[in-house]
């Protein structure tokens, strides 16, 4: 085997084809060492035809430079199925050509992996091809070098940096679905786990982004090939049904072609009528959604009319109404409302001859040549003066969305699972209440409309109209809802929201909003923490110098004193560890041990109403009154429990240092919600009695569960009900003893 060559000199020699002084005699690219193979020479030089019939003949010589360059880069690397790596490259930049992509997105995909495969910089590709083509092959390029906890977290970052890139330019990911449709369809050559991780992967993330941006062909293609590579027997099975359904209905296909081409042009319309046949993965997700065997799956062909004008698609669709009769509920008008990534066609289902359903799709060629290519058809258009397409602009304010969505989720996982939301819409069009329309996802909410919207309007929404009325905010809107959101400049978004919402947008705005308060709320706990940790040693914060703060906030890794504060009340630290290397730190570590310093602990002050930063414990849902402890949890803050609560005796004994003294303020400023349970004889109008009594004790009753015991002579009542404090819920209780019904009653911890 030859001896690897230093990175250095690979990376000059590489420089140095670039510069064409490694050149042929005809002028092509080629090795140094060895000839050129006839698959790599044949695949560029069909490469130079496609690109020749719409790039100018300087764009050309730049091509051969970037394939000279990546040959060079490449060499003595191998493909998994043995060919030259350099195939690859060739077979992206053809996939390109083949949407007619711009001379930097060819560039680029001659490029893709040289920065991640060889030892070529980004900064070396901006010096040879320009800032533009590099800026596309680093947004192609995956993250290998970073180190990640998990692989979960790798693959999430590569997505969320290359969905970012794309949001600035979607010509990466234009080059990255061209790199994965090439690696999909030699993906044979590569072992079984790997195999279906990456058609997983494809299945998940890149065909639905390539249906995002209308490329229905590459959509296709990339489930039909994940569907084969996950479940080969099931994609073979279905395979070859449909091969064998293809003979046995030609005759019925060929009769109604034969006679939608007759009909059309009495009707005085011209027209292309194509038969198409159901894509495998199609069928194969029909079969699995709707429980169906392949013979109950009756629409596996249908056709398309492509006519010349908007006008003349609802003259066909009439004709094709009055040729054969329309299945109810299966018209669909996408050229007056179109899909969010701009796809445009009339959709209907008719009853053919034999009784079989045959769905017609009806378009223009202009929409025909979309709903194939989606943003790559309109990318050579894309000029300083050209005016900017439906199709564009709905894509651009996707890709806005995602900028809006990372600026509030930092997290990759967390960023690729709002975007994956998105990217499975199954829309729903509603209107505002001036008349437009608006697409959303399937289940979305009035809160996601909300959002969509405006972010301001989704954040201080109070309420919801739909069609006029009142509504819950958490009601699904569904095909021609007319929303109108009220809203308070005062309100804020509810956690909550988090339950029902379905957009990405809306998701990510909500967890954004608890984040910031939660990190405010946790500011001031770890500072009221860290002031009971410190009196306990007989130390005031006032005590420590600005210097001393200096040194335990950058050995701790914080960046500020309020962060080091916000570790503290979210769990991260222990109030009573950083405490301790405070007192080190200012030289009083020796007077508390010898007892010098005099302990002055006061307990933390919980006021009920302390927002996100302290949680009350669902385990012993304690209210004020109740005697109490909390416990530093990691990430949660701090949880306050009842003393005698039964699912801390454990924790209590082996992680002192994590409970610190807590007691209630004497005014608390909140409700508290508890549960108690009465056993009452059976009897009419005893719930109405227990109920008025609870009421007349100033209490809000929140939800009520009876049932009768097995004699059915006495009932078991559960009330939720809100109480200020202890002896708010003794009250209530000695007002229910005095009822004559009211065998026994008792307060329900857990």
């Amino acid at each position: 085997m030859e001896p690897a060559r230093p990175r250095q000199t690979h990376l000059a020699r590489v420089i140095d084809i670039a510069d064409g002084r490694e050149r042929t005699a005809a002028g092509r690219p080629g090795a140094d060492d060895d000839e050129a193979l006839p698959g790599k020479d044949a695949q560029f030089q069909a490469l130079r035809v496609a690109i020749s019939a719409y790039l100018k003949p300087a764009d050309l010589e730049r091509v051969e430079q970037a394939f000279a360059f990546s040959e060079a880069a490449h060499k003595g690397q191998m493909r998994a199925s043995g060919e030259e790596y350099i195939t690859h490259p060739l077979a992206v930049a053809s996939i390109c050509a083949s949407w007619k992509l711009d001379i930097q997105a060819l560039l680029a995909a001659l490029l893709h992996d040289v920065v991640e495969d060889t030892g070529v910089t980004t900064a070396h590709i901006a010096e040879r091809f320009g800032a533009a083509v590099a800026e596309l092959v680093d947004g192609v390029s995956k993250l290998d070098k970073i180190e990640f906890q998990s692989q979960e977290d790798a693959q999430a970052e590569n997505f969320r940096k290359m969905l970012l890139a794309m949001a600035r330019d979607v010509r990466v990911m234009l080059v990255k679905l061209a790199d994965r449709l090439h690696n999909m369809r030699t993906l044979s050559a590569l072992k079984s786990p790997k195999r279906r991780r990456i058609a997983r992967e494809t299945l998940d993330i890149h065909a639905p982004i390539a249906h995002r941006l209308g490329l229905n062909q590459v959509y296709r293609e990339l489930q039909d090939l994940s569907l084969a590579n996950l479940y080969p027997h099931r994609y073979a099975v279905i395979s070859k049904a449909v091969k064998s359904a293809r003979g046995n209905r030609r005759e019925g296909i060929g009769k109604i072609l034969e006679t939608i081409q007759r009909v059309l042009p009495e009707a005085g319309i011209t027209a292309q009528v194509y038969g198409r046949e159901k894509h495998l993965y199609g069928i194969y997700r029909k079969m699995v959604e709707k429980r169906l065997t392949f013979s109950q799956v009756l629409d596996i062909y249908g056709f398309r009319v492509v006519v010349s004008d908007v006008a003349a698609c609802y003259l066909a669709l009439g004709a094709l109404h009055s040729l054969y009769k329309p299945v109810p509920g299966k018209f669909k008008d996408y050229i007056a409302i179109p899909k969010v990534n701009g796809y445009q066609s009339l959709h209907t289902t008719l009853i053919g001859p034999y009784g079989t359903p045959v769905e017609m799709q009806i378009r223009t060629a202009e929409m025909h040549r979309i709903a194939e290519a989606g943003v790559a058809a309109h990318w050579l258009y894309k000029s300083d003066d050209a005016p900017i397409s439906d199709v564009q602009k709905k894509t651009h304010k996707w890709l806005q969305s995602l900028l809006d969505i990372q600026n509030n989720s930092r997290d990759p996982v967390e960023f690729l699972e709002h975007v994956k939301v998105d990217l499975f819409p199954d829309e729903v069009y509603v209107f505002t209440p001036k008349g437009r329309i608006m697409a959303l996802p399937r289940g979305a909410t009035a809160v996601d409309f909300a959002y969509t919207v405006h972010t301001d309007v989704g954040d201080q929404t109070v309420g919801a109209k739909i069609n006029g009325e009142s509504m819950p905010l958490r009601t699904e809107l569904k095909n021609g809802d007319l929303v109108e959101i009220i809203t308070s400049p005062g309100s804020q978004p509810n956690p909550g929201w988090l339950g029902f919402v379905r957009t990405g947008k809306a998701r990510a705005h909500i967890r954004h909003y608890m984040k910031t308060v939660k990190y405010e709320e946790s500011v001031g706990l770890g500072q009221r923490l860290l002031g009971q940790a410190l009196r306990a040693l007989g130390i005031s914060q006032g005590d420590l110098d600005a210097n001393r703060w200096e040194r335990i906030v950058r050995d701790a890794g914080a960046k500020t004193r309020q962060e080091l504060y916000a570790d503290i009340g979210l769990g991260k630290r222990l109030a009573a560890v950083v405490a301790r290397r405070l007192a080190a730190a200012s030289g009083m570590e020796g007077a508390v041990q010898e007892g010098r310093a005099e302990p002055r602990n006061m307990p933390v002050t919980i006021r009920g109403a302390d927002g996100m930063a302290v949680q009350l414990a669902t385990c012993c849902r304690p209210i004020p009154g109740d005697p109490i402890i909390g416990h530093i949890s990691k990430g949660q803050g701090l949880v306050i429990h009842t003393h005698d609560c039964k699912a801390i005796a454990k924790s209590r004994r082996k992680e002192p240092d994590n409970w610190v003294d807590v007691e209630w303020d004497p005014e608390p400023d909140k409700h508290f919600n508890v549960t108690i349970r009465a056993l009452v004889t059976n009897g009419r109008g005893i719930l109405a009695k227990v109920a008025a009594e609870i009421t007349a004790a100033d209490t809000n009753i929140t939800n009520v569960h009876t049932e009768d015991d097995e004699t059915g002579n006495y009932a078991i009542m559960e009330f939720s009900i809100d109480v200020s404090d202890r002896a708010h819920l003794a009250r209530v209780m000695r007002a229910l003893r005095r009822l004559q019904e009211v065998v026994r009653i008792n307060r329900i911890k857990a």
